[in-house]
């Protein structure tokens, strides 16, 4: 079955379930957009297609397990994906559909329903690639609690300690520091 490609018009009107576990869907676009993001159990797609008069509205979920660099220590750190959505796209208007130059079209490639000779067709691997990258954490952590990485050495603080003497406070402010004032008292 071909995902970029759906007709929705021959879709029943109690709609139309799909799974997806064709890992081509997920795989291609990492490397394409630069994600950094291993996948370690498939992932796995569930979507009902329900049609109606003016789009189609599309309720899964999408599952797996992927492994991604902790936002502090840079330690790779499994992600459980378990994420729900619903999502209602509109048919474009005739007038949208039409080509109008190089620019338009980019916006047609980005766009998940479009209609062709009249008939919408559906890009449901383009929606799940949105729906799986929403589902993904913006800062992962390994643990609650990580300790980062030593600003000046690099070393990760959640082995040890590194022997670093850190200068604490804002580096503006450092010629006050030596200041001294006298107690009136």
């Amino acid at each position: 079955m071909d995902l970029n490609h759906i007709a929705l018009n021959e879709i029943p009107p109690q709609g139309a379930s799909y799974t997806v576990t064709d890992e081509a869907v997920w795989v291609r676009r990492l490397g394409e957009y630069g994600v950094s993001c291993r996948i370690v159990e498939p992932v796995e797609a569930e979507v009902l297609v329900l049609p109606q008069e003016d789009g189609c509205l599309l309720r899964g979920v999408i599952r797996g397990v992927v492994a991604m660099p902790c936002n502090r220590c840079m330690d790779e750190t499994l992600v459980v994906l378990n994420q729900s959505f619903d999502e209602f796209e509109d048919y474009p208007s005739a007038a949208e559909t039409e080509p109008e130059g190089k620019e338009h079209t980019e916006i047609l490639d980005e766009c998940v329903v479009t209609m062709e000779g009249g008939a919408p067709f559906l890009d449901l691997a383009a929606l799940l690639w949105e729906e799986f990258s929403l589902a993904l954490p913006v800062k992962p952590l390994c643990k609650p609690d990580c300790k980062g990485l030593c600003p000046e050495c690099g070393k990760n603080l959640n082995e040890g300690a590194c022997g670093c003497v850190l200068e604490t406070g804002d580096p503006r402010l450092a010629a006050l520091r030596q200041l001294k004032v006298k107690r009136q008292g």
